[in-house]
């Protein structure tokens, strides 16, 4: 059986906000976030007809409350695609939505469906990470891992000791960057074309309406960073300056077999190419996309230098410098996160991989001569994983209908 290619129609995302009580989100269900994610989808697609959607995939890390009960099922019936539209949820950390769209997305590519949504939320002001944990005593007794790999801003300060040369004012001048390219992407109109309003109410302003990520700090010096405590280590070098906050949002993609698309009329943003996930010590979980990088490069037949542009999930800047340290990139790259990143944004959890997808596709359009892009994020417990993608505006694209009937063909 052949393979059926999948694309990248659209992907939107909520302004992401500060987690806490005082966070714009403080009063908003995590559930209202995702729905309102999907319903822009299907606004800004009117071609997709909602029963034609196969599969909602959504991802989050703390599955209870208002981000439990199978969410996927949930926000297929909140959101109000038909009943016939299953659903289902995902963990795995902070590549949730990584994973709710590369799985989605093998169900197209074997031709179990033609057309699926995968989305990611994380609500870390009503849903701390590691909220109900319970960690298996054997993991520590038997020293199945470093008890640091629980933590991970402790696993951030062991990828510093295993890179000395990766300082922490390589660190800070890698956030310093992350914060004056997410400005400069705002000032320029880049981020807005991808945000969804979202309703929401404070206790001091009644009403109001997100339009803008909360957590960004514009104009930011080094002398402000330099000056931040090291919660993690006395002495350390993980600040909150050079690591993305605590955060709540939510993301959610179009994702569809190429023939589909073209069927529906629909957008192609981005065609996929290959993924890969990987483990890494727990410890050291940010190195996780080094291992992942090099296998999806090779499964695909490519090398590093293929690559035109990145989109890194920036939870710890040391994480983002030692994947480009190992592949020879200079930290300043504007290869990599052109729009800024998670530093800036900020970075709730199961839904980020989906914003990485958003960027690049944007990225993608504005820039017709890079051929290949790369979504790339490390896990908690020692993971990683690299998604490589083919820009639709290069000369050297060829739109393939080739390989098997889609399913919609196959029912008539």
């Amino acid at each position: 059986m052949s393979r059926t290619e999948v694309v990248f129609v659209d992907g939107v995302r909520t302004p992401f906000g500060k987690a806490g009580d005082k966070g714009m989100y403080a009063q908003t269900r995590a559930d209202d976030l995702v729905v309102a994610c999907i319903r822009e989808l299907l606004r800004r697609n009117p071609s997709l007809p909602p029963e034609r959607v196969e599969e909602v995939a959504v991802a989050a890390t703390t599955q209870t409350g208002d981000q439990g009960m199978t969410l996927g099922r949930l926000a297929v019936l909140l959101s109000g695609l038909p009943q016939s539209v299953p659903g289902y949820s995902i963990d795995r950390m902070c590549a949730g939505a990584m994973t709710a769209l590369t799985t989605t997305a093998g169900a197209i590519g074997f031709g179990a469906i033609d057309v699926a949504i995968a989305a990611g939320v994380e609500h870390m002001g009503r849903h701390p990470m590691g909220e109900g944990m319970d960690p298996n005593p054997r993991l520590l007794s038997e020293k199945l891992v470093d008890p640091e790999a629980l933590s991970m801003g402790n696993t951030a300060e062991n990828l510093h000791d295993r890179f000395p040369h990766l300082t922490k004012e390589r660190a800070d001048a890698y956030a310093k960057g992350s914060q004056d390219k997410t400005e400069a992407a705002y000032q320029s109109g880049k981020i807005q074309p991808d945000l969804v309003p979202v309703a929401i109410r404070t206790g001091e302003l009644g009403w109001g309406l997100a339009t803008k990520d909360e957590p960004p700090r514009a104009g930011v010096t080094m002398e402000a960073l330099a000056s931040l405590k090291t919660p993690f280590r006395p002495h350390g070098r993980v600040t909150a300056g050079n690591a993305a906050g605590l955060n709540d949002g939510a993301t959610a993609a179009i994702l569809a077999s190429e023939r589909a698309a073209t069927e529906m009329g629909l957008g192609v943003k981005m065609r996929l190419v290959n993924w890969a996930f990987v483990g890494c010590e727990p410890e050291v979980m940010g190195y996780g996309p080094v291992p992942a990088a090099e296998k999806a490069l090779a499964q695909a037949g490519l090398t590093i230098d293929d690559i035109g542009l990145f989109e890194i999930n920036e939870a710890f800047a040391v994480q983002v410098l030692s994947f480009l340290d190992h592949f020879g990139i200079p930290d300043d790259s504007d290869k990599v996160n052109k729009y800024g990143g998670a530093i800036a944004v900020g970075h709730p959890l199961a839904s980020s991989g989906i914003r990485l997808c958003s960027n690049l596709a944007r990225q993608f359009a504005e820039n017709p001569e890079v051929r290949y892009g790369m979504t790339a994020m490390c896990i908690g417990i020692g993971m990683g994983v690299a998604v490589i993608w083919e820009n639709p505006h290069h000369a050297d694209y060829v739109p393939s209908i080739s390989g098997t009937e889609t399913n919609s063909e196959a029912n008539r």
